[in-house]
């Protein structure tokens, strides 16, 4: 499982939304209904999951799925 996919179904299963509605340049509130407490908890599961640590602040600059994407591919150095 590459970074994008695997992201894309942490979000899905979080939100409870399809793995196939979710997009790069999906907006984790706007379009996805994502509250703060909310995208705290998938934090957590993506640092368990990539096995990364996310500091508060870049988890605050994540407005859309691909931010997230782009963070963790950095970090683990995925192209």
């Amino acid at each position: 499982m590459n970074v994008e996919e695997g992201v894309k179904e942490i979000v899905a299963n979080h939100l409870g939304i399809p793995v196939n509605e979710i997009t790069q340049n999906s907006y984790l509130q706007d379009d996805l209904n994502a509250d703060p407490l909310t995208i705290a908890d998938l934090v957590v599961s993506l640092e368990d999951e990539f096995q990364i640590e996310i500091p508060p602040h870049e988890s605050q600059k994540f407005d859309k799925v691909e931010d997230i994407i782009n963070f963790i591919a950095d970090k683990i150095g995925e192209v």
